[in-house]
């Protein structure tokens, strides 16, 4: 699809600036790799020129995870099985948590033609089913960073969600109050950046309900939230491996000669849980918007 006007190129030009910005100044700062800083410059490029709600929720999680990952270093470096200094990611990481994400996108600029609109199954279900998927990927990821950020520095003993049993920090499923709070904080900041930009960018078609109605995107989104670390505690805690390793003296994610198993089968490593919490938690929240606007 070409690009038609001066509006287009505008847009385009302002989608270029601010992501390569923010891809510059992230690879100085060491929240991103070299590779990292190239794929999120495409990302975030390709979210804002569709759309500003799109490039807010995924600027709100890049941020805000970011400086979360940041919070008690020592702490993390002692009892986190993945924890990377500085929280660097790399492609990898970034296309886990933006990859389907960015599908969603260009299907959505397509199927519109290049407009931005609201949720409204009435007019288009197709195009509301898949804003409702982004909505639901964004709450997932930020939902997962600030329960696993925080939880791990709450004075509480978490508990493995399958059976409730205490287990040490650092526990691929170990869930606390303080996490699954901050999972569902996380969520209403995604739906409030999708809304303060939908009230300024995006003009509804159709009744004035239609308007009021994009503002249960923020508790859906709070729910979204709180449902993907969920369902990401799910999978760390069965498919994705935990020991603790006697050598080291601290928790691992691979199994090894010196290392005691706690919880969990070796299939999935903590990239591919989170792209299939990401996932689920998009589908069910597409639905949810199908349902509800």
């Amino acid at each position: 699809m070409a690009i038609s006007n001066s509006m287009d190129f505008l847009q385009l030009f302002i989608a270029v600036f601010i992501a390569f910005s923010i891809a510059f100044r992230a690879h100085r700062k060491k929240s991103l790799s070299t590779s990292g800083a190239i794929a999120g410059f495409f990302v975030m490029a390709l979210h804002i020129f569709v759309g500003y709600r799109f490039g807010a929720m995924l600027l709100a999680f890049f941020y805000s995870s970011s400086t979360l990952t940041k919070v008690g270093e020592d702490i993390k470096r002692i009892v986190d099985p993945e924890f990377k200094e500085g929280g660097q990611r790399n492609w990898i990481q970034v296309l886990a948590n933006s990859g389907i994400a960015s599908v969603l996108v260009v299907a959505i600029w397509v199927l519109t033609e290049g407009k931005d609109k609201c949720l409204n199954s009435e007019e288009s279900p197709l195009i509301t089913a898949l804003i409702g998927a982004v909505i639901g990927h964004y709450s997932c990821c930020n939902g997962d960073t600030w329960s696993s950020e925080l939880g791990i520095l709450s004075d509480e003993k978490p508990r493995l969600i399958t059976n409730f049993k205490f287990v040490k920090k650092g526990t691929n499923g170990g869930v606390t109050k303080r996490g699954l709070l901050a999972a569902a904080a996380a969520g209403s900041v995604i739906g409030l950046s999708f809304v303060l930009l939908g009230i300024s960018a995006t003009r509804c078609e159709g009744k004035g309900s239609t308007v009021l109605k994009q503002l249960l995107v923020i508790p859906i989104a709070t729910l979204a939230g709180l449902c993907g670390s969920v369902i990401d505690s799910l999978l760390g805690a069965t498919l994705q491996f935990t020991g603790f390793c006697s050598i080291r003296g601290k928790m691992v994610g691979k199994p090894g000669p010196t290392v005691r198993r706690i919880s969990g089968a070796n299939i999935l490593d903590n990239n591919a849980v989170n792209f299939v919490s990401i996932l689920l938690t998009s589908f069910f929240t597409s639905i949810a918007c199908l349902y509800i606007f």
